[in-house]
């Protein structure tokens, strides 16, 4: 049988009970219909704010822990999830609180007995600023993860490797995974209403095809910015994208969604990542012997 994965894509509020609940309601419908890899979206459990990062900071587990008896509420929820369901859960991501006081933006990914089988912490932060229509400083509050991460899902699935949002930017980390054993590469993000139109497919596909995996984009639904002088809550209105989408190792969409409150349900056909490695073998044709800058200097060198 092919593996089953769920996605799923919901709104997230300033209530973090609330937010535990939801996220509860839609691993149990993903589980529900057979799937045994459950993918969460990106900050599922606080506002995407910078200002409320630090608020909603929880201490996470290490890999190994058992994190079904963890005093975070957030982490100790869909780890007992993942126990009672017997099934693998990427906790999409949430603030992590270290303890030499830096917060994180961090993925822990829960085996089916909720131990901790990984954890990434966001490597590249969302730091940009497009005049006139976005400005978001994630290296305000946050810290850089520095590891790549990849774990076993099980036989029928194998590896995967984990990155967050702004880390689908970067072939380096994709191609590493790769190098790691990476057959499917999972991504909980919260693209907005800028660069989602332009990037989120764009990039989804990219990755697929720079690593021949299936590729795994898990959003937070969209919750739209109040209108003018309605009341406004505590933190700014980060306006999700949304379209959470499964991309083939072939980059094809095999799966995507619109703005709206959804899980996602499909069949892995793990035979493809062996089929396009095997069609189109760039992973054993690369040039490594001549991929660097060299001296610039020199105009035209090599021109042979």
């Amino acid at each position: 049988a092919k593996p089953r994965v769920g996605v799923c894509q919901f709104t997230v509020t300033e209530d973090k009970d609330r937010n535990i609940a939801k996220a509860t309601e839609f691993v149990r419908k993903a589980a529900s219909q057979g799937a045994s890899l459950v993918v969460l979206p990106e900050v599922w459990n606080s506002p995407y704010a910078t200002a409320a990062f630090p608020e909603y900071a929880e201490v996470c587990p290490v890999v190994g822990d058992d994190a079904t008896t963890s005093t975070s509420p957030s982490v100790r929820a869909i780890a007992s999830l993942a126990a009672e369901l017997k099934c693998f859960i990427i906790g999409g991501s949430i603030p992590e609180r270290s303890p030499d006081g830096c917060v994180y933006n961090t993925c822990l990914v829960y085996n089916p007995k909720g131990v901790v089988a990984a954890k990434h912490r966001k490597m590249h932060l969302f730091d940009i600023d497009v005049p006139g229509k976005i400005t978001f400083k994630e290296s305000k509050t946050l810290t850089g993860g520095s590891d790549v991460t990849t774990f076993h899902a099980g036989d029928a699935i194998g590896t995967v490797g984990v990155g967050i949002c702004y880390d689908v930017r970067f072939p380096e980390l994709a191609l590493l995974m790769q190098q790691r054993g990476a057959r499917v590469l999972v991504y909980p993000g919260c693209f907005n209403m800028v660069t989602g139109p332009l990037h989120w497919e764009l990039l989804m596909r990219a990755r697929a095809t720079d690593s021949q995996a299936y590729v795994i984009g898990a959003s937070q639904a969209r919750v739209d910015a109040p209108p003018e002088g309605a009341a406004k809550g505590k933190y700014p209105q980060y306006v999700s994208w949304g379209h959470s989408i499964i991309v083939s190792p072939w980059a094809k969409v095999d799966e995507h969604v619109d703005e709206k409150e959804h899980v996602i349900v499909f069949d892995l056909d793990m035979a493809a990542v062996d089929e396009v490695r095997k069609n189109i073998p760039t992973y054993t044709q690369k040039r490594y012997d001549v991929y660097s800058v060299g001296d610039a200097s020199v105009e035209g060198a090599g021109g042979n």
